[in-house]
This record gives structure tokens, C-alpha cells and sequence, in this order.
């Protein structure tokens, strides 16, 4: 399983994530699967970030890279500049507070194989600001189309696997917009990839009280600049898909 085609570049955007790098860097360590390189993107941090991943880095021959950007641009930007410096296969990506499985990357990377995908995620949960589950878990269809994706946002960023051998690199590569990463998940599919669910929970998505993604009003309106400025959907299909979203994304959380 561990064979040298099978590397898998892990993408961590890090800004100002000093209090959770350390755990990241040791979750990542802990896998299962051991053919992976950790690179962590610091976007001009101000806290200690960057002195937290040196002293780890210098431990590990290589296997964990910090690239220090100059100019602080963003999470896309820093995506892509982990996706320029990847050396593996495969890319996954992860976010500093969240939380992945021992087993995450071994088996998720087992089901690509097994389904011959190009692009695979999976299943997660939904946590405190502690990172303790809830027990609200997302469960994840087999396999997702353009069309089936453009009405439910279950793809989570931090579940995701690409082959780009499959893909390429420049198709996975974020664009400059809010809510880059589901952005970034139609692209692949609208070019005709499918992508499969592996719904079993390998990841905790940590949600602070305060986050971002909890601002309802501020989620509709970034789902819908997306049909409208990116997607170029009519009107009517926009509506529809808005509606339908809405529906899923409140369940999801109940």
C-alpha cells in the first residue's frame, strides 16, 4: 500500500493557528498511512505559528515543510501554493482546527483505489470548540455529480482526496472567492468527474461558537454569489438550488 506512486501531499493553510498547529502536525503523525508529506502554508501569521512548526520541521527530515509566504493573501492562495510545492500523487486537504481519524487517510485512500476515483471524500461530525463531537454527523452520498452538488454543500474540505493523475493540478487549484473550496468542487465535476462519498466519520469539522460558517445570512449570500457569478445559473435554477440547499443544510444541523 505503501508504494512510491502513492504519496500523498497533506495542504494545511496556516494562519494564526498557534494553539492548534502542534496537535495538527501530531494527528497527522499518528496516521495509519505513513507515505505522506505534511506542508503547512503559513500565510504571514502574527502569533507563534511559525516558530511552533520550525521547531517540529527541524525533527522531521523533510517530512513536514513549512512554506513562509511574504504577503498575507488568503486561504485560496495559500492552497495553491501548498498545490505548486506538492511532490505526491495525491492531495489532501486540511484545516488547522479540525480533526482527522488514525485511520483517515489509509482507508479513504483504499476506497479511491478500489473505485478507480479521481476525487473522494467522506463522511464527518460535527464538533465543539473542543473538537468533541456532537453527534451531528453528515453522511455522504456514494457518488455526487455537478448537478447533484450544486444543491447540497456536503463535500467538507478537510474529508477530500485527489488523484491528479486524474485531475491535473491546475483544475484543483482554489479561485479567489468566497467560499473558494465548494467553488473549487464544481469545477472538478462540471468537467466531468464524479466524486465518491465515503460515508463513514474519518474527520471532526470544529465549530466555535462564533464562526463564520455560522452566520446563516452571510452562507446564503455566499452560495448564492456563487450560482450567479461563477456558475452563471439563471435565475429560477439559482432559486432552486438556494431552496434546496437551505432544506439540507438545516436538517444537517438538527
Amino acid at each position: 500500500m505503501n508504494q512510491p506512486d502513492a504519496l500523498i501531499s497533506i495542504i494545511v493553510p496556516v494562519y494564526n493557528a498557534g494553539i492548534y498547529i502542534e496537535e495538527t502536525i501530531a494527528m497527522v503523525c499518528a496516521q495509519t498511512y505513513k507515505n505522506w508529506e505534511l506542508i503547512l502554508v503559513d500565510d504571514c501569521s502574527l502569533d507563534d505559528s511559525r516558530q511552533r512548526i520550525e521547531a517540529v520541521a527541524d525533527r522531521m527530515q523533510g517530512q513536514v515543510r513549512l512554506i513562509k509566504k511574504t504577503v498575507n493573501e488568503g486561504a485560496a492562495r495559500a492552497r495553491n501554493t501548498g498545490i505548486d510545492h506538492a511532490r505526491g500523487r495525491y492531495i489532501a486537504f486540511l484545516d488547522a482546527d479540525d480533526i482527522w481519524m488514525p485511520d483517515k487517510l489509509e482507508k479513504e485512500l483504499k476506497f479511491m483505489q478500489r473505485e478507480q476515483a479521481a476525487f473522494v471524500f467522506t463522511a464527518y461530525e460535527f464538533g465543539d470548540e473542543n473538537a468533541k463531537g456532537t453527534g451531528k454527523i453528515v453522511h455522504v452520498p456514494r457518488v455526487l455529480s455537478y448537478r447533484q452538488a450544486l444543491s447540497r454543500t456536503v463535500i467538507f474540505t478537510t474529508t477530500v482526496l485527489l488523484d491528479t493523475e486524474k485531475t491535473g493540478k491546475d483544475l484543483i487549484r482554489m479561485p479567489e472567492v468566497k467560499s473558494e473550496d465548494t467553488a473549487t468542487w464544481w469545477k472538478i465535476l462540471k468537467s466531468g468527474i464524479d466524486a465518491y462519498g465515503l460515508d463513514e466519520v474519518l474527520a471532526i469539522y470544529r465549530r466555535p461558537a462564533k464562526s463564520l460558517s455560522s452566520n446563516k445570512l452571510e452562507a446564503i449570500r455566499r452560495i448564492w454569489n456563487l450560482y450567479r457569478r461563477e456558475e452563471k445559473l439563471s435565475f429560477p435554477y439559482s432559486c432552486y438550488n438556494l431552496f434546496c440547499w437551505a432544506i439540507r443544510a438545516t436538517l444537517r444541523r438538527l
